[in-house]
């Protein structure tokens, strides 16, 4: 296996030397001392950012794909395929910190990739606007977009800007904590799990021990019982009475301590199942987040896709390429948030479909939904922005009407997009690949 190939440039802690700024997460004070600036005119850049913020903008508001496919063309060093992600980062900092076209170049694609977000954080006008539209982002971890258009916004105050960076900083420490604990937890009920298996299979091996001693020593002492009785009938009958009592109370020793090992035993076995049950729910709570995560990475790829597609277009806004042809569909979509909806509306307007809008008020607007829906030739709803009410109407009208029905993961644009590509972009490959004979038709290349 290829091992990442180091580039020759200055590690992080050295080009921030060379530039003779400090960190500012430990230098808090250095924040307090700057006087607080008056707004600007007009939206900020990476040149007017403190160099200190570059690596929390570039880590956090740009993915790994989009610097490799930046970075290169500005340092010929790096190996697009063989760096590692950290040189990649180390690399886009580096030149964000020297200026120059690659500064630029990672500006655009900074304002590019954020600029539904840019554009609602244009209307804040004071320091609390925008704290109160960076509280609504970290309520609904819409972080990278958010933080891009608050650190560039001419109303940001230095107190704003230190709360939205350490806010920044501290969710890296506890995402990677949370994860770390999990699995340390769950490797360390595996491990328990394995030693109370093995001392169950002793203490098994030791009950049938036991259980062969004791039956062995019961047939002996059946044996000598038999022939104390024969004995007994003799004159020393008296003190083969006694050897008797003694013989007997050797026995219900024996008993003593195997009823005290089967107790042992039960406990055991009960711990053992009570470990085998937390870690079967801790297994249960591993797969539900990486189905989460794989959900969130197949609709980022779905959003990058579309974007993709967006800046491919010559001219106009390019909405015409953000979606497969939709060819008249007519989509009902009930629920979501309404700026999403709005989006949503224009991209598939562009693609060639119609959109139907219901907001989900099921119980004053039933009439109007199956209407909608008699018009429809397929409903799409976001489980995360719609009451179970109003699910259960759109399963069952859904159900009589015959018209399919898709849930959304969220009502975010990238879930609606990635069910766009999967139904539509799968037709139109279908129909591709029955035209051309045995030609392939990929999603992503063509």
């Amino acid at each position: 296996m290829a091992q990442p190939v180091r580039h020759n440039v200055h590690p992080l802690g050295a080009t921030l030397a060379r530039y003779q700024i400090a960190d500012a997460c430990c230098t808090p004070e250095r924040e307090q001392a700057v006087p607080k600036p008056a707004p600007r005119p007009q939206r900020g850049t990476l040149a007017d950012l403190d160099l200190n913020l570059h690596c929390s903008i570039i880590g956090t508001c740009l993915t790994t794909t989009e610097l490799r496919r930046l970075v290169p063309r500005f340092a010929p060093h790096i190996d697009r395929k063989r760096a590692s992600d950290l040189d990649i980062h180390h690399a886009a900092v580096e030149l964000t910190c020297e200026g120059g076209p690659a500064r630029k170049e990672i500006n655009k694609a900074l304002d590019t990739r954020h600029a539904l977000v840019i554009r609602k954080f244009k209307a804040a006008v004071d320091e609390a606007a925008l704290r109160a539209l960076w509280q609504d982002a970290m309520a609904s971890g819409e972080i990278p977009g958010a933080y891009w258009a608050l650190m560039t916004h001419p109303c940001l105050t230095p107190e704003v800007r230190a709360l939205a960076f350490g806010d920044v900083h501290m969710l890296s420490h506890l995402v990677g904590a949370s994860n770390r604990a999990d699995i340390r937890r769950l490797v360390a009920l595996e491990g328990e799990c394995a030693a109370l298996r093995e001392r169950d299979e002793r203490q098994q091996a030791r009950l049938r021990d036991l259980s062969v001693g004791h039956a062995q020593a019961l047939r002996a002492m059946e044996a000598q019982v038999q022939a104390l009785s024969a004995q007994c009938r003799r004159p020393q009958a008296h003190e083969l009475e006694d050897e008797v009592v003694r013989l007997r109370a050797a026995l219900a020793e024996r008993d003593a301590a195997l009823a005290l090992h089967a107790e042992r035993h039960a406990a055991a076995e009960h711990k053992l199942a009570a470990s085998e049950s937390a870690a079967g729910a801790l297994r249960d709570s591993l797969e539900r987040l990486q189905q989460d995560l794989s959900a969130a990475r197949a609709e980022a790829g779905a959003a990058e896709y579309a974007l993709s597609r967006l800046l491919e277009v010559d001219g106009g806004d390019g909405s015409q390429a953000a979606l497969p042809r939709l060819d008249g569909a007519c989509i009902a979509y009930v629920g979501g948030r309404p700026g999403a909806t709005a989006t949503l509306d224009r991209l598939v307007g562009a693609a060639g479909g119609e959109l139907l809008l219901h907001d989900g008020g099921i119980e004053e607007r039933t009439g109007t939904l199956a209407a909608l829906l008699s018009r429809a030739d397929m409903v799409v709803f976001p489980v995360d922005y719609i009451s179970h009410n109003a699910m259960h109407a759109i399963k069952r009208l859904c159900e009589q009407t015959g018209v399919t029905y898709y849930p959304l993961r969220s009502a975010g644009v990238a879930s609606f997009v990635l069910l766009m590509q999967r139904v539509f972009g799968a037709r139109q490959v279908g129909a591709a690949v029955a035209s051309a004979g045995t030609a392939r038709f990929c999603l992503h290349h063509g």
